[in-house]
């Protein structure tokens, strides 16, 4: 009993071998174990691996261990139940494990590198495949780079900036949107020109693009960039515009009202104007009158306008002879099957003159008629 005793004691001073076996045992008391012996990455990949140490003997274990065979560029650690280890103790029969948290450099070759973990005599081997080849740069990325809407619309794209370098950065961020349109940045969804990023961490960065007003109908490349001393990286964005219906009816100068003299024929210049994104085409041109006056058009259609341009057209309207003098309204109304525009216009209805000599002539022979009757009577 004693004996044993003193075993114990010297197993756990670490004086006894951990390939201590008994006499009659014909395999190793102690041996390491984990399912993943091989596995693939990528560079600057965090990998855990998760290894039991089993204890087949009937005495405890205290074993030393320690990783051997990889580069010195690799992070290597030992941990279990929340500590640093490089020793650890087995009951008899029992497993206890641990960690060997390794991190792959971002620097670095592609292939396969095979290494050991240790415990006293026991070895684990295992293997990391690099599967592509190291980049010590920076990755500007988004998984929606296309979007659709109309030229009204602002356009937000959610992009990740990754730095793949050992060192902090502070990237410039830039685009080269074509004159007209608007884009900001937003790191971390605050409005700001350069976004800072630890070494091999990402930064989320929010994008909005905003058209010019006049923007045509269409597909628009936005290139932004990322720079930072000697690393930088390109993202390539999408907008497809989509065409917006839009149309004005007015005057040259903006003004809606005029004269016109009963029974006579005024000409009115309008000016449709496309203010829309798309293109309008066949433009018919009508009006709401007064009763028994006459509305015509020189041309009496268009046939295309163009996002942003103008088009002349005369209105041609006759007064009815039965006319009273005092405002009327008229509405002209440009329509196409997409989108239509109204200007209602106040027009002043006058007198003719020929009514106006015969005013007069009646107040004459009035005055004359009494004045003779004055005369004539007058002094009786």
């Amino acid at each position: 009993m004693r004996t044993n005793y003193l075993l114990l004691l010297t197993i756990l001073l670490g004086l006894i071998p951990v390939n201590y076996t008994h006499a009659s045992d014909s395999i190793p008391s102690v041996f390491l174990y984990s399912p993943y012996t091989k596995i693939s990455v990528s560079p600057g990949t965090s990998i855990d691996y998760k290894i039991d140490l089993i204890n087949n003997s009937d005495i405890p274990v205290n074993v030393d261990l320690s990783v051997t065979g990889l580069p010195a560029s690799w992070k290597r650690e030992l941990k279990s139940g929340g500590w640093n280890i490089n020793k650890l103790a087995v009951l008899p029969s029992e497993k206890k494990d641990f960690n060997l948290k390794l991190e792959v450099p971002l620097k670095i070759n592609k292939g396969s590198y095979n290494f050991v973990v240790t415990a006293g005599g026991c070895q684990l081997p295992l293997t990391v495949t690099v599967a592509q080849q190291g980049t010590y740069q920076t990755e500007f990325t988004t998984d929606q780079p296309n979007m659709q809407g109309n030229s009204k619309s602002t356009f937000t794209f959610n992009a990740v900036l990754k730095n793949q370098t050992a060192d902090q950065q502070l990237y410039a961020l830039m685009s080269n949107a074509p004159r007209g349109w608007n884009v900001i940045f937003k790191p971390n969804y605050k409005q700001a020109t350069s976004a800072q990023v630890e070494a091999n961490a990402s930064q989320n960065v929010s994008i909005d693009v905003t058209p010019p007003a006049n923007v045509e109908a269409g597909n628009y490349k936005i290139s932004v960039r990322a720079v930072a001393g000697n690393t930088s990286a390109d993202l390539d964005l999408e907008v497809v515009v989509t065409g917006t219906y839009q149309m004005e009816l007015t005057t040259p100068r903006g003004l809606l009202s005029t004269e016109i003299t009963a029974g006579d024929v005024k000409r009115l210049e309008l000016v449709v104007r496309n203010t829309g994104s798309s293109l309008l085409k066949d433009i018919q041109l009508s009006s709401g009158k007064p009763k028994d006056w006459e509305v015509s058009f020189e041309p009496a259609k268009i046939e295309i306008l163009k996002a942003g341009e103008t088009s002349t057209v005369t209105a041609i309207m006759k007064a009815s002879k039965k006319a009273l003098p005092g405002d009327y309204v008229a509405t002209m109304e440009a329509r196409t099957p997409e989108v239509n525009a109204t200007a209602q216009f106040r027009i002043a209805v006058k007198t003719p003159m020929l009514w106006g000599w015969v005013g007069i002539l009646v107040i004459v022979v009035a005055v004359g008629g009494v004045y003779y009757l004055f005369r004539k009577y007058g002094r009786r």
